[in-house]
């Protein structure tokens, strides 16, 4: 992808991370059809515009999984199914809970399509996103934003990009928007309300994504990370599971620009210091964070 390559230093933007040691990378790398070949180009692209920056990081994208740099390395990895028909998918890769959750939620009335991206959806978005201010134990950006915001953070990409929802008596009550990068299709964000658990609609979302994945030839559909950092369970990791995504690692670079980023992967604290908190006081730790929430934002009844 050279090509690409002298394209992408043109337009160069990076995204800088981190309180101590800061670390570049290419802004929304992940939704790019871009494999880096010359990761040299960068660094010395970072030095030339002055950016603020002690590590360039990249990682190779699937199906280019195998490491082929010299950099100092750690394994990322992502949630995929790798794609090959939808069949295969239900039969082999499911187990018969997921299953059933699909086929109950349809007897439950939701339907599933691909929506345009108009005035009608953005309500429905913002009717989600304001059900709760609370969501998997912590507080919820999209809660409280209004129409002209929601409408632009969703504008993103829509020329690769599909909107599938889940309507119950025709209102939205679920959806995955579904970015296109080449032959990979990956979630930007996925979302249902609590107050219509019972009819799964995070699972019909999901077969939806798959059947339409299959229908455009992906090679691989992506739900994000398998694992965040250290948290090695956790129900999200558990979902993804159940409903056919497999952990693929990818290797990750990173290369020093300053001495103190060399001192910061000498040290392991590239990543932050988080990443030195056990295991088990991490789960503590969220816990407790969830239990603070939950007493100052209640859930709201559920209406049925």
């Amino acid at each position: 992808m050279r090509g690409g390559e002298i394209m992408m230093r043109q337009n160069m933007d990076f995204l800088i991370e981190g309180k101590l040691i800061k670390l570049a990378s290419i802004k929304d790398e992940i939704w790019l059809d871009f494999q880096i070949e010359n990761p040299e180009i960068f660094v010395k692209q970072l030095k030339r515009i002055g950016k603020r920056a002690d590590i360039f990081t990249f990682y190779q994208k699937l199906p280019d999984a195998v490491p082929k740099y010299g950099y100092y390395m750690e394994w990322d990895n992502v949630a995929a199914i790798p794609i090959t028909t939808y069949d295969e998918w239900w039969t082999k890769r499911l187990p018969q809970a997921t299953r059933k959750n699909v086929r109950r939620g349809y007897k439950r009335g939701v339907t599933v399509k691909i929506s345009e991206f108009n005035d009608d959806l953005v309500n429905g978005l913002m009717n989600i996103y304001n059900e709760n201010p609370i969501r998997q134990g912590r507080k919820f950006p999209h809660y409280g934003k209004n129409f002209d915001i929601v409408k632009r953070d969703n504008s993103s990409y829509l020329n690769i990009s599909d909107f599938i929802c889940a309507y119950y008596d025709g209102t939205l009550i679920g959806f995955i928007k579904l970015v296109y990068i080449g032959r990979v299709a990956r979630i930007m964000q996925i979302l249902s309300m609590n107050k219509h658990q019972d009819k799964r609609t995070t699972n019909l979302l999901i077969a939806k994504a798959v059947e339409v994945c299959c229908e455009r030839k992906m090679a691989y559909f992506i739900y994000g990370n398998y694992v965040y950092g250290n948290k090695t369970k956790s129900p999200i990791i558990d979902f993804k599971e159940r409903n056919g995504f497999e952990m693929i690692k990818l290797p990750r670079y990173y290369i020093p620009i300053t001495l103190l980023g060399k001192i910061g992967l000498k040290l392991k604290i590239h990543n932050g210091m988080q990443q030195l908190i056990p295991e088990k006081l991490l789960y503590l730790l969220l816990d407790l964070r969830a239990k603070w929430y939950a007493k100052k934002y209640p859930e709201p009844k559920s209406e049925e």
